[in-house]
Protein backbone atom coordinates (compact mmCIF):
# COMPACT_ATOMS: atom_id res chain seq x y z
CA UNK A 1 0.00 0.00 0.00
CA UNK A 2 1.50 3.63 -0.92
CA UNK A 3 2.07 5.67 1.95
CA UNK A 4 -0.16 8.82 1.38
CA UNK A 5 0.45 10.10 5.57
CA UNK A 6 3.66 11.97 6.61
CA UNK A 7 3.58 12.52 10.67
CA UNK A 8 6.17 13.49 12.45
CA UNK A 9 6.63 12.55 16.14
CA UNK A 10 5.63 15.02 18.94
CA UNK A 11 9.11 15.47 19.71
CA UNK A 12 9.95 16.58 16.03
CA UNK A 13 7.88 19.56 16.45
CA UNK A 14 10.06 22.45 15.14
CA UNK A 15 11.32 24.59 18.16
CA UNK A 16 12.29 27.55 16.74
CA UNK A 17 10.77 29.76 14.21
CA UNK A 18 12.27 31.34 10.91
CA UNK A 19 12.61 34.65 10.33
CA UNK A 20 12.96 35.50 6.68
CA UNK A 21 13.86 39.35 7.72
CA UNK A 22 17.46 37.76 8.39
CA UNK A 23 17.53 37.44 4.63
CA UNK A 24 15.61 39.35 2.58
CA UNK A 25 15.35 43.48 2.87
CA UNK A 26 12.06 45.51 3.84
CA UNK A 27 11.52 48.79 3.98
CA UNK A 28 10.47 50.33 7.35
CA UNK A 29 6.62 51.63 8.19
CA UNK A 30 6.80 55.32 8.64
CA UNK A 31 4.97 57.46 10.70
CA UNK A 32 2.62 60.67 10.29
CA UNK A 33 6.39 62.69 9.58
CA UNK A 34 7.22 60.46 7.38
CA UNK A 35 9.97 59.01 9.63
CA UNK A 36 10.63 55.16 10.45
CA UNK A 37 8.36 54.59 13.32
CA UNK A 38 10.21 53.38 16.44
CA UNK A 39 8.97 51.17 18.83
CA UNK A 40 8.42 53.63 21.59
CA UNK A 41 5.57 54.30 18.68
CA UNK A 42 3.84 51.28 18.61
CA UNK A 43 4.13 50.14 22.52
CA UNK A 44 0.30 51.69 23.15
CA UNK A 45 -0.30 49.01 20.69
CA UNK A 46 1.66 45.81 21.11
CA UNK A 47 3.05 44.21 24.04
CA UNK A 48 7.22 45.17 23.90
CA UNK A 49 7.84 41.78 23.67
CA UNK A 50 5.82 41.11 20.41
CA UNK A 51 7.26 44.71 18.71
CA UNK A 52 10.76 43.58 19.45
CA UNK A 53 9.77 40.31 17.06
CA UNK A 54 8.51 42.58 14.83
CA UNK A 55 11.84 44.27 14.09
CA UNK A 56 14.30 41.21 14.75
CA UNK A 57 16.47 40.16 11.85
CA UNK A 58 17.57 37.24 13.91
CA UNK A 59 17.30 33.95 11.24
CA UNK A 60 15.88 31.48 14.44
CA UNK A 61 13.87 33.11 17.07
CA UNK A 62 12.83 30.08 20.31
CA UNK A 63 9.50 29.18 20.14
CA UNK A 64 8.74 29.16 24.37
CA UNK A 65 7.82 26.06 26.01
CA UNK A 66 4.31 27.51 27.11
CA UNK A 67 3.71 27.86 23.73
CA UNK A 68 4.85 24.47 22.37
CA UNK A 69 2.76 22.96 25.19
CA UNK A 70 -0.38 24.23 23.34
CA UNK A 71 0.41 23.82 19.96
CA UNK A 72 0.79 19.67 20.91
CA UNK A 73 -2.61 19.77 21.19
CA UNK A 74 -2.66 19.66 17.38
CA UNK A 75 0.57 19.62 16.28
CA UNK A 76 2.83 18.55 14.26
CA UNK A 77 0.58 18.68 11.57
CA UNK A 78 0.38 15.57 8.94
CA UNK A 79 1.39 16.37 5.00
CA UNK A 80 -0.77 14.45 2.88
CA UNK A 81 -0.38 13.20 -0.84
CA UNK A 82 -3.01 13.52 -2.59
CA UNK A 83 -3.74 10.38 -4.27
CA UNK A 84 -7.87 10.56 -4.83
CA UNK A 85 -7.12 14.07 -6.48
CA UNK A 86 -4.31 12.86 -8.29
CA UNK A 87 -6.42 9.92 -9.63
CA UNK A 88 -9.12 12.31 -10.26
CA UNK A 89 -7.29 13.92 -12.20
CA UNK A 90 -5.44 11.36 -14.03
CA UNK A 91 -2.21 13.67 -13.78
CA UNK A 92 1.40 12.35 -13.42
CA UNK A 93 2.10 15.59 -10.62
CA UNK A 94 2.55 14.27 -7.13
CA UNK A 95 0.43 16.63 -4.63
CA UNK A 96 1.04 17.03 -1.25
CA UNK A 97 -1.03 19.80 1.20
CA UNK A 98 -0.07 20.16 4.67
CA UNK A 99 -3.57 19.57 6.88
CA UNK A 100 -3.73 22.84 8.84
CA UNK A 101 -7.33 22.12 9.01
CA UNK A 102 -7.16 19.59 12.01
CA UNK A 103 -6.40 22.49 14.99
CA UNK A 104 -9.24 23.45 17.13
CA UNK A 105 -10.59 26.31 15.52
CA UNK A 106 -9.98 24.53 11.97
CA UNK A 107 -7.40 26.86 10.87
CA UNK A 108 -3.93 27.84 10.60
CA UNK A 109 -4.77 30.79 12.91
CA UNK A 110 -4.18 29.59 15.82
CA UNK A 111 -0.18 28.79 15.41
CA UNK A 112 0.14 33.08 15.58
CA UNK A 113 -2.92 32.96 18.23
CA UNK A 114 -1.40 30.86 20.26
CA UNK A 115 1.84 33.07 20.59
CA UNK A 116 0.48 36.12 20.59
CA UNK A 117 -2.04 35.17 23.79
CA UNK A 118 1.00 34.05 25.70
CA UNK A 119 3.57 36.90 25.02
CA UNK A 120 0.53 39.86 25.92
CA UNK A 121 0.09 37.48 29.04
CA UNK A 122 3.83 37.22 29.79
CA UNK A 123 3.85 41.30 29.57
CA UNK A 124 1.10 41.81 31.98
CA UNK A 125 -1.93 42.52 29.76
CA UNK A 126 -5.43 41.35 30.84
CA UNK A 127 -7.33 42.52 27.49
CA UNK A 128 -7.08 42.07 23.75
CA UNK A 129 -9.03 43.18 20.77
CA UNK A 130 -8.67 42.00 17.32
CA UNK A 131 -10.85 42.07 14.24
CA UNK A 132 -11.94 39.29 11.84
CA UNK A 133 -13.41 38.33 8.10
CA UNK A 134 -14.33 35.11 8.08
CA UNK A 135 -14.26 34.55 11.82
CA UNK A 136 -10.91 31.90 11.51
CA UNK A 137 -8.57 34.63 13.08
CA UNK A 138 -11.37 35.79 15.67
CA UNK A 139 -11.81 31.67 16.63
CA UNK A 140 -8.15 31.34 17.09
CA UNK A 141 -7.72 33.97 19.47
CA UNK A 142 -10.51 33.21 21.19
CA UNK A 143 -9.27 30.11 21.67
CA UNK A 144 -5.75 31.35 22.49
CA UNK A 145 -6.88 33.47 25.51
CA UNK A 146 -8.83 30.87 26.81
CA UNK A 147 -5.67 28.94 27.22
CA UNK A 148 -3.50 31.65 28.82
CA UNK A 149 -6.86 33.21 30.77
CA UNK A 150 -7.11 36.26 28.50
CA UNK A 151 -9.84 38.43 27.81
CA UNK A 152 -10.65 38.73 23.76
CA UNK A 153 -13.24 41.10 21.86
CA UNK A 154 -13.53 40.90 17.85
CA UNK A 155 -14.41 42.82 15.48
CA UNK A 156 -16.15 40.90 12.74
CA UNK A 157 -16.80 42.10 9.32
CA UNK A 158 -19.94 42.42 9.50
CA UNK A 159 -21.25 40.53 5.83
CA UNK A 160 -19.42 37.81 7.58
CA UNK A 161 -20.92 38.20 10.99
CA UNK A 162 -24.05 37.59 8.79
CA UNK A 163 -22.77 35.24 6.74
CA UNK A 164 -20.93 32.95 8.98
CA UNK A 165 -23.30 32.74 12.38
CA UNK A 166 -21.84 29.85 14.04
CA UNK A 167 -18.22 31.36 14.32
CA UNK A 168 -19.62 33.65 16.58
CA UNK A 169 -20.70 30.85 18.58
CA UNK A 170 -17.69 29.10 18.74
CA UNK A 171 -15.64 32.67 19.84
CA UNK A 172 -18.71 32.86 22.57
CA UNK A 173 -18.22 29.01 23.89
CA UNK A 174 -14.07 29.95 24.03
CA UNK A 175 -15.15 33.36 25.76
CA UNK A 176 -14.48 36.08 23.29
CA UNK A 177 -16.73 38.72 22.53
CA UNK A 178 -17.75 39.07 18.77
CA UNK A 179 -19.59 42.30 17.71
CA UNK A 180 -20.49 43.16 13.72
CA UNK A 181 -18.06 45.98 12.15
CA UNK A 182 -19.06 48.52 11.29
CA UNK A 183 -20.29 48.99 15.07
CA UNK A 184 -21.55 52.06 17.30
CA UNK A 185 -19.19 51.34 20.06
CA UNK A 186 -15.90 53.41 17.70
CA UNK A 187 -15.68 56.25 16.38
CA UNK A 188 -13.92 54.76 13.51
CA UNK A 189 -17.49 52.45 13.35
CA UNK A 190 -19.58 55.19 13.75
CA UNK A 191 -17.88 57.29 10.88
CA UNK A 192 -17.98 54.00 8.44
CA UNK A 193 -21.91 54.11 9.18
CA UNK A 194 -22.57 57.17 9.00
CA UNK A 195 -20.95 57.10 5.29
CA UNK A 196 -22.91 53.70 4.45
CA UNK A 197 -25.46 52.31 6.96
CA UNK A 198 -25.78 49.24 4.61
CA UNK A 199 -21.93 48.83 4.26
CA UNK A 200 -20.99 45.24 4.43
CA UNK A 201 -17.85 46.47 6.24
CA UNK A 202 -13.92 45.81 5.61
CA UNK A 203 -11.37 44.47 7.69
CA UNK A 204 -9.97 47.84 7.35
CA UNK A 205 -12.54 49.26 8.93
CA UNK A 206 -12.55 46.62 11.98
CA UNK A 207 -8.75 46.97 12.41
CA UNK A 208 -9.60 50.75 12.44
CA UNK A 209 -12.08 49.45 15.81
CA UNK A 210 -10.23 47.04 17.36
CA UNK A 211 -6.85 49.62 17.04
CA UNK A 212 -8.87 52.50 18.47
CA UNK A 213 -10.50 50.26 21.43
CA UNK A 214 -7.11 49.53 22.42
CA UNK A 215 -5.00 52.58 22.85
CA UNK A 216 -8.43 54.44 24.16
CA UNK A 217 -7.66 51.87 27.55
CA UNK A 218 -6.20 54.49 29.78
CA UNK A 219 -5.50 51.50 32.20
CA UNK A 220 -2.56 49.96 29.62
CA UNK A 221 -3.95 46.79 30.41
CA UNK A 222 -5.39 46.45 26.49
CA UNK A 223 -3.37 45.94 23.39
CA UNK A 224 -4.02 44.69 19.99
CA UNK A 225 -4.04 41.49 18.27
CA UNK A 226 -3.92 40.66 14.57
CA UNK A 227 -3.69 37.75 12.47
CA UNK A 228 -1.89 38.70 8.88
CA UNK A 229 0.11 41.42 7.95
CA UNK A 230 2.83 42.22 10.46
CA UNK A 231 6.59 40.48 10.36
CA UNK A 232 6.14 38.94 13.82
CA UNK A 233 2.50 37.12 12.47
CA UNK A 234 4.54 35.26 9.82
CA UNK A 235 7.25 34.65 11.77
CA UNK A 236 4.92 32.12 14.50
CA UNK A 237 3.16 30.70 11.32
CA UNK A 238 6.68 29.35 9.66
CA UNK A 239 5.93 26.10 11.92
CA UNK A 240 4.02 25.23 8.95
CA UNK A 241 6.57 24.80 6.23
CA UNK A 242 9.44 24.03 8.73
CA UNK A 243 7.05 20.72 9.73
CA UNK A 244 6.32 20.83 5.47
CA UNK A 245 10.16 20.51 4.70
CA UNK A 246 11.13 17.74 7.46
CA UNK A 247 7.53 15.76 6.03
CA UNK A 248 8.77 16.22 2.20
CA UNK A 249 12.02 14.64 3.07
CA UNK A 250 10.16 11.81 5.08
CA UNK A 251 8.55 10.83 1.52
CA UNK A 252 11.59 11.53 -0.63
CA UNK A 253 10.31 14.48 -2.72
CA UNK A 254 10.75 18.12 -2.91
CA UNK A 255 8.37 20.51 -4.24
CA UNK A 256 8.87 22.29 -7.41
CA UNK A 257 5.64 24.19 -6.86
CA UNK A 258 3.94 25.86 -3.67
CA UNK A 259 1.16 27.31 -3.54
CA UNK A 260 -1.34 28.95 -0.55
CA UNK A 261 -4.11 31.30 -0.52
CA UNK A 262 -3.26 34.70 0.12
CA UNK A 263 -5.29 37.87 1.32
CA UNK A 264 -2.70 39.49 4.31
CA UNK A 265 -0.02 36.49 3.96
CA UNK A 266 -0.25 34.23 7.23
CA UNK A 267 -0.70 30.91 5.46
CA UNK A 268 0.92 31.47 2.22
CA UNK A 269 4.28 32.83 4.07
CA UNK A 270 4.06 30.25 6.64
CA UNK A 271 4.14 27.29 4.25
CA UNK A 272 6.13 29.14 1.87
CA UNK A 273 9.15 31.45 4.08
CA UNK A 274 11.05 28.19 4.42
CA UNK A 275 11.43 27.47 0.90
CA UNK A 276 11.58 31.04 0.06
CA UNK A 277 15.08 30.87 1.51
CA UNK A 278 15.94 27.46 -0.72
CA UNK A 279 15.16 29.52 -3.71
CA UNK A 280 17.51 32.87 -2.26
CA UNK A 281 20.07 29.87 -1.87
CA UNK A 282 19.42 28.40 -6.25
CA UNK A 283 16.53 26.31 -5.46
CA UNK A 284 14.27 26.22 -8.64
CA UNK A 285 10.56 26.62 -7.39
CA UNK A 286 7.94 28.19 -8.36
CA UNK A 287 6.17 29.95 -5.78
CA UNK A 288 1.94 31.06 -6.22
CA UNK A 289 0.14 33.51 -3.71
CA UNK A 290 -3.37 32.97 -5.03
CA UNK A 291 -5.86 35.61 -4.23
CA UNK A 292 -9.76 36.09 -5.27
CA UNK A 293 -10.22 38.07 -8.99
CA UNK A 294 -12.83 40.12 -6.71
CA UNK A 295 -9.49 41.58 -4.28
CA UNK A 296 -6.82 41.51 -6.54
CA UNK A 297 -4.09 43.27 -3.80
CA UNK A 298 -1.03 41.63 -5.79
CA UNK A 299 -2.17 40.83 -9.18
CA UNK A 300 -3.49 44.57 -9.93
CA UNK A 301 -2.41 46.73 -7.85
CA UNK A 302 0.93 48.60 -7.14
CA UNK A 303 3.44 48.28 -4.77
CA UNK A 304 3.52 51.38 -2.37
CA UNK A 305 3.32 53.13 1.42
CA UNK A 306 -0.39 52.77 2.52
CA UNK A 307 -2.15 52.47 5.47
CA UNK A 308 -3.54 48.95 7.07
CA UNK A 309 -6.79 49.91 8.06
CA UNK A 310 -9.59 52.57 7.16
CA UNK A 311 -9.41 55.41 9.86
CA UNK A 312 -5.49 55.43 8.97
CA UNK A 313 -4.45 54.60 12.59
CA UNK A 314 -1.63 52.18 11.68
CA UNK A 315 1.45 53.39 10.23
CA UNK A 316 2.39 53.54 6.18
CA UNK A 317 3.09 50.13 5.27
CA UNK A 318 4.72 49.14 2.63
CA UNK A 319 2.83 47.07 0.68
CA UNK A 320 0.40 46.03 -2.38
CA UNK A 321 -2.39 47.83 -1.62
CA UNK A 322 -5.99 48.80 -3.45
CA UNK A 323 -6.08 51.75 -0.38
CA UNK A 324 -7.19 51.68 2.54
CA UNK A 325 -10.66 53.46 1.96
CA UNK A 326 -11.49 50.22 -0.38
CA UNK A 327 -14.22 47.95 0.82
CA UNK A 328 -14.28 44.63 -1.30
CA UNK A 329 -17.28 42.95 -3.11
CA UNK A 330 -19.30 40.40 -0.20
CA UNK A 331 -17.77 37.28 -2.11
CA UNK A 332 -17.67 34.11 0.61
CA UNK A 333 -14.04 34.04 0.81
CA UNK A 334 -14.07 36.48 3.90
CA UNK A 335 -10.51 36.03 5.36
CA UNK A 336 -8.99 37.16 2.16
CA UNK A 337 -11.26 40.92 1.48
CA UNK A 338 -8.60 43.03 2.47
CA UNK A 339 -7.51 45.72 0.72
CA UNK A 340 -3.46 44.97 1.53
CA UNK A 341 -1.16 42.51 1.99
CA UNK A 342 1.87 41.79 4.03
CA UNK A 343 4.80 43.79 3.84
CA UNK A 344 7.44 40.88 3.36
CA UNK A 345 4.83 39.10 1.02
CA UNK A 346 4.78 42.49 -0.90
CA UNK A 347 8.54 42.62 -0.93
CA UNK A 348 9.19 39.11 -2.48
CA UNK A 349 6.65 39.95 -5.08
CA UNK A 350 8.58 42.92 -5.82
CA UNK A 351 11.63 40.95 -6.64
CA UNK A 352 10.25 38.47 -8.56
CA UNK A 353 10.81 35.35 -6.01
CA UNK A 354 6.60 34.84 -5.92
CA UNK A 355 4.87 34.83 -8.59
CA UNK A 356 0.86 35.96 -7.50
CA UNK A 357 -2.35 34.57 -9.53
CA UNK A 358 -6.01 35.16 -8.54
CA UNK A 359 -8.97 33.23 -9.39
CA UNK A 360 -12.83 33.87 -9.61
CA UNK A 361 -15.39 32.69 -7.24
CA UNK A 362 -16.79 29.71 -9.36
CA UNK A 363 -13.66 27.96 -10.35
CA UNK A 364 -13.15 28.72 -6.43
CA UNK A 365 -15.97 26.50 -5.45
CA UNK A 366 -16.05 23.88 -8.30
CA UNK A 367 -12.33 22.83 -6.56
CA UNK A 368 -13.07 22.82 -3.44
CA UNK A 369 -16.17 20.31 -4.48
CA UNK A 370 -13.79 18.29 -6.10
CA UNK A 371 -11.36 18.25 -3.19
CA UNK A 372 -14.05 17.60 -0.55
CA UNK A 373 -15.27 14.28 -3.12
CA UNK A 374 -11.61 12.72 -3.54
CA UNK A 375 -9.77 14.13 -0.03
CA UNK A 376 -12.99 14.08 1.67
CA UNK A 377 -11.96 17.28 3.53
CA UNK A 378 -14.64 20.21 2.68
CA UNK A 379 -12.28 23.15 2.50
CA UNK A 380 -12.58 26.76 3.79
CA UNK A 381 -13.88 28.72 0.77
CA UNK A 382 -9.89 30.35 1.42
CA UNK A 383 -8.27 27.30 0.64
CA UNK A 384 -10.09 26.59 -2.47
CA UNK A 385 -8.41 29.76 -4.22
CA UNK A 386 -4.71 27.59 -3.53
CA UNK A 387 -6.70 24.10 -4.27
CA UNK A 388 -8.01 25.93 -8.02
CA UNK A 389 -4.56 26.61 -8.61
CA UNK A 390 -3.05 23.54 -7.89
CA UNK A 391 -5.68 21.98 -10.43
CA UNK A 392 -4.94 24.16 -12.81
CA UNK A 393 -1.11 23.34 -12.03
CA UNK A 394 -1.89 19.89 -12.06
CA UNK A 395 -3.09 19.62 -15.34
CA UNK A 396 -0.87 21.80 -17.23
CA UNK A 397 1.79 19.07 -15.48
CA UNK A 398 -0.50 16.43 -17.44
CA UNK A 399 -0.81 18.49 -20.56
CA UNK A 400 3.62 18.87 -20.82
CA UNK A 401 4.28 15.13 -19.52
CA UNK A 402 5.81 16.32 -16.46
CA UNK A 403 6.48 14.35 -13.21
CA UNK A 404 6.26 18.06 -11.14
CA UNK A 405 5.67 18.11 -7.01
CA UNK A 406 3.14 20.15 -6.15
CA UNK A 407 2.70 21.61 -2.51
CA UNK A 408 0.03 23.86 -0.86
CA UNK A 409 -1.40 24.98 2.49
CA UNK A 410 -4.71 23.17 3.28
CA UNK A 411 -5.42 26.50 5.33
CA UNK A 412 -8.85 25.38 7.17
CA UNK A 413 -12.00 23.55 6.69
CA UNK A 414 -15.21 25.04 5.71
CA UNK A 415 -17.36 22.86 8.19
CA UNK A 416 -18.72 26.63 9.10
CA UNK A 417 -19.42 27.92 5.94
CA UNK A 418 -22.19 25.75 4.58
CA UNK A 419 -23.85 28.74 3.00
CA UNK A 420 -21.49 29.69 0.82
CA UNK A 421 -21.15 26.01 -0.57
CA UNK A 422 -25.22 26.13 -0.97
CA UNK A 423 -24.89 29.00 -3.20
CA UNK A 424 -22.67 27.78 -5.15
CA UNK A 425 -24.82 24.05 -5.00
CA UNK A 426 -27.69 26.00 -6.04
CA UNK A 427 -26.03 27.75 -9.05
CA UNK A 428 -26.11 31.71 -7.17
CA UNK A 429 -22.10 32.57 -6.61
CA UNK A 430 -21.53 35.12 -9.27
CA UNK A 431 -17.78 35.75 -10.65
CA UNK A 432 -17.25 39.20 -9.42
CA UNK A 433 -13.87 40.62 -10.82
CA UNK A 434 -12.05 44.18 -9.75
CA UNK A 435 -11.91 46.40 -12.84
CA UNK A 436 -8.92 48.01 -14.23
CA UNK A 437 -11.08 51.48 -13.61
CA UNK A 438 -12.19 50.78 -10.05
CA UNK A 439 -8.85 49.93 -9.05
CA UNK A 440 -7.73 53.04 -10.59
CA UNK A 441 -10.18 55.31 -8.47
CA UNK A 442 -8.72 53.18 -5.51
CA UNK A 443 -5.15 53.96 -6.52
CA UNK A 444 -5.73 58.37 -5.81
CA UNK A 445 -6.33 58.02 -1.94
CA UNK A 446 -2.53 57.12 -1.86
CA UNK A 447 -0.99 59.20 -4.47
CA UNK A 448 0.76 61.50 -2.49
CA UNK A 449 2.41 58.94 -0.08
CA UNK A 450 6.11 58.48 -0.01
CA UNK A 451 7.06 55.64 -2.35
CA UNK A 452 8.96 52.09 -1.41
CA UNK A 453 12.03 51.13 -2.57
CA UNK A 454 12.61 48.61 -4.82
CA UNK A 455 15.24 46.44 -3.02
CA UNK A 456 16.78 43.00 -3.05
CA UNK A 457 17.41 40.55 -1.09
CA UNK A 458 20.32 40.01 1.13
Amino acid sequence: MELKKYILREDEIPRQWYNILADVNLNPPLGPDGNPVSPDQLAPVFPMNLIEQEASTERWIDIPEEVLSVLNIWRPAPLVRAVALEKALDTPARIYYKNESLSPPGSHKPNTAVAQAYYNKAFGIKRVTTETGAGQWGSALAFACAQFGVECKIYMVRISFDQKPYRKIMMASWGGNCIPSPSNETKAGREALEKDPDTPGSLGIAISEAIEEAVADESGQTRYSLGSVLNHVLLHQTIIGLEAKKQMELAGDYPDIIIGCAGGGSNFAGLSFPFVLDKINGKQIEIYPVEPAGCPTLTKAPFVYDHGDTARYTPLLPMHSLGHAFVPPPFHAGGLRYHGMAPLVSQLVDEGLLEPKSVKQNAVFKAGILAARTEGILPAPETNHALATVIDEALKAKEEGKEKVILFNWSGHGLLDLTAYDSYLSGQIKDIVLSMDEIAECEKIYADFPKPQHLKHK
